[in-house]
């Protein structure tokens, strides 16, 4: 597969296994990632959580690494890049508040270029209303945001994917074999329908 650039919007609170893994693993294969927040610059840092599964009725949180940004949110152009990655934890949450980012979503979506989100990712999704008759996997408390926003909502197992088109989407980062492995098969142009893992 020719090298891609991906864009990855992310920021505090960022789930740190969701942001780290797939920004190490897609740099690592030979892509090139731009990691964004809106508000910050390159060099500056976003906060992480980590979000584990215990035993609890829902997941524990804890403090996670200063994930370090490599680009400008303000200075990007979205036609530039061939694929975006939202990772999931608590950004979402925040980011679908911002009419940028929404627009930047709705780029990838319009031009048909492969999305992948996992976990709270659904929520920026939602929020843009790109989901709609789509197929999506998100952590489960996301469910009646994918439904409200038209979309039907994948239940698989916390370690599998769901490809739609052009976009790929998994529960949690357990799924990361399967969610990258698929997002890599979209970029390559072997992926068609909707496949689950």
């Amino acid at each position: 597969m020719s090298s891609k650039k991906i864009l990855m919007i992310t920021g505090d609170f960022t789930e740190d296994y969701e942001t780290m893994v797939p920004f190490q693993t897609l740099l690592a294969v030979g892509h090139s990632v731009d990691a964004v927040c809106p508000g910050k610059k390159a060099g500056e840092t976003v906060a992480t959580s980590i979000h584990d599964f215990e035993g609890d009725q829902t997941y524990t949180e804890k403090r996670g690494h200063n994930f370090a940004l490599n680009a400008t949110f303000a200075d990007i152009n979205v036609a530039d890049y061939d694929a975006l990655v939202i990772p999931g934890g608590r950004a979402p949450e925040y980011l679908r508040l911002d009419k940028d980012v929404i627009a930047a979503v709705e780029h990838f979506f319009e031009t048909g270029k492969p999305v992948a989100a996992i976990c709270h990712g659904a929520q920026l999704l939602a929020a843009a209303r790109v989901i709609e008759g789509r197929t999506v996997s998100a952590y489960p408390a996301c469910r009646p945001e994918v439904e409200l926003a038209g979309g039907t909502y994948a239940e698989i197992a916390i370690d599998g994917a769901v490809t739609d088109g052009n976009l790929v989407t998994a529960p949690a980062w357990p799924a990361h074999p399967a969610w990258l492995s698929q997002f890599m098969a979209v970029m390559a142009g072997e992926a068609a329908g909707t496949l689950a893992a």
